[in-house]
């Protein structure tokens, strides 16, 4: 049958080659992934990773908030709410506590979470359910609990982080019982007085939609947790380290704002590592914490990945990796392989 087509199949006998051995390519035998025998520890399994793409990354995340922690740089987790209600809240607690974590930045969903771990043990409500009635958000203890302790931040000239932590802390002497406070990040932070700010966009929080709620110290406690980041922030250069896990929006604009905020003082504010992982890879984590603050120098990592997975698995290689250093200089774990 012959085609009714004017246009003709290409002649390809003319295609010129060359050997395979002339050609440079990205993957090789050295870089291949090893076979698990069963018996890995952590660290093992991490070495047995393929060196490429993610696998390196991981292992240069790793490498990096070793160096930071050994530097005494900051290590600053940013921590969006599927974080804690995911349950993590008692591994973030556990790094903060091996010296992995010297800041926090939330954003509003987060600081509510872990408020409500502490308070009853239980939080992230069933909001299909909920919000037809108009039930959505309107825990009456969450609300009220958190916009009195805010009140009282904004006060005591502290900012919502500190604030928090500290109605959880000192709970007692309002008669108010936290019996969960000890998987608390806010408590927890406080109590080793790590910094931790809570950044919010008003109207974003269920806690903004109850009577007691004001404006004006929210955006007053927030907007000093903002200039305390700045802070934070300001002393990444030279190798510290930002991690940005579970915040699409708030965090990445924060962070982008801080960076422009210090060297626009100033100050020199290069040659460190920012890291976004999530699920997903937004936008603006893309732009606003991996590309545009270490454009000049640093590194940038993105993973990919659940954060119930992701986050456990790296707290494992960090510390299986001061253990097996056994405190000598911490950067010399999981060393850069020449195949990377």
């Amino acid at each position: 049958m012959d085609s009714e087509y004017s246009t003709k199949p290409l002649n390809l006998s003319g295609v010129s080659t060359y050997p395979l051995r002339e050609r440079k390519s990205k993957v090789h035998t050295g870089i291949l992934g090893k076979p698990m025998d069963g018996s890995e520890n952590v660290l093992g399994f991490i070495s047995k990773l393929p060196h490429i793409l993610a696998g390196n990354d991981l292992r240069a995340l790793i490498r990096a908030i070793l160096y930071a922690r050994s530097s005494n740089k900051p290590i600053i987790w940013g921590l969006g709410g599927h974080v804690i209600k995911v349950g993590l809240g008692p591994v973030i607690n556990d790094l903060m506590h091996a010296g992995l974590i010297t800041g926090i930045a939330m954003n509003g969903s987060a600081a509510i979470h872990d408020f409500e771990v502490a308070l009853a043990g239980a939080t992230s409500e069933e909001v299909e359910e909920q919000i037809r009635g108009g039930r959505f958000g309107m825990a009456r203890e969450t609300a009220e609990y958190m916009n009195d302790a805010v009140d009282i931040a904004a006060a005591g000239d502290i900012g919502m982080g500190e604030g928090l932590g500290h109605f959880i802390s000192r709970s007692t002497d309002r008669k108010i019982e936290f019996p969960y406070q000890s998987m608390s990040v806010l408590a927890g932070a406080y109590s080793r007085k790590i910094p931790v700010t809570v950044h919010v966009a008003l109207g974003t929080d269920i806690i903004h939609a109850h009577p007691q709620a004001s404006g004006q110290n929210l955006g007053k406690v927030s907007y000093h947790d903002f200039r305390l980041f700045c802070s934070m922030a300001g002393e990444l250069d030279g190798g510290g380290v930002f991690l940005n896990i579970g915040s699409a929006v708030i965090l990445p604009e924060v962070f982008l704002k801080a960076v422009s905020v210090v060297r626009n003082l100033g100050n020199r504010l290069e040659e460190f590592t920012t890291a976004n992982l999530d699920f997903i890879q937004h936008y603006r984590p893309t732009q606003n914490v991996l590309k545009r603050p270490t454009q000049n120098s640093g590194q940038a990592i993105a993973l990919t990945g659940h954060h119930e997975i992701m986050v456990p698995l790296l707290a494992a290689a960090l510390k299986a990796s001061l253990e097996a250093s056994d405190d000598r200089p911490r950067g010399s774990r999981l060393k850069r392989s020449s195949n990377q």
